[in-house]
């Protein structure tokens, strides 16, 4: 998958991008958040500019997730100015940003390696997304945002991982417990 997701062309990258964010700005679960937690793509993951720009024009607050020698920690952005390279040499925000809690937010966008049609998802092996959200599984605000190549029928699971209540994709939004 991963090997997949590095060879998408840029134009694939770019259209495929549009069209799953779209999708999650239509959803009535991004239209009703006041908070919403996002991330900031690497290796050809999922673009969130836009849904960033969305939410931050109709006045959301934006979190975004930074590693911490505790884990993740949520910090509020404005602005992608904030932005320094992090853990993994992934961008996130400085530590000027204010901090939240995820239970503070109604929903969270999350990337992933591979999904499967019953929520469970197979990230970096680093587990950071599942010790941060484990508490908020089944309530309806972690969302994997992935390409629809990613999704597949059955993943194996562990008992710490923690499931998305929605996956969006370019070409479909699944509701796994419906």
């Amino acid at each position: 998958m991963l090997a997949r997701r590095r060879a998408l062309a840029e134009t694939d990258v770019r259209l495929a991008g549009t069209l799953a964010q779209q999708a999650l700005i239509s959803t009535r679960e991004f239209v009703d958040a006041r908070v919403i937690g996002l991330y900031v793509p690497v290796h050809n993951e999922v673009e969130t500019a836009e849904v960033m720009r969305v939410a931050l024009a109709v006045a959301k607050l934006v979190l975004l997730p930074a590693v911490c020698p505790g884990g993740l920690e949520f910090r509020q952005i404005d602005d992608t100015g904030v932005l320094r390279s992090g853990a993994f040499n992934i961008p996130e925000p400085d530590a000027s940003c204010q901090v939240h809690s995820p239970e503070e937010a109604d929903l969270i966008v999350i990337p992933g390696v591979a999904f499967d049609t019953g929520g469970r998802r197979i990230g970096y092996g680093k587990g950071f997304y599942d010790r941060a959200l484990h508490r908020l599984e089944g309530k309806g605000r972690l969302v994997g945002f992935c390409y629809d190549f990613q999704i597949v029928d059955e993943l194996p699971g562990e008992p710490h991982d923690v499931r998305m209540d929605m996956i969006v994709t370019e070409q479909r939004v699944i509701h796994p417990l419906d």
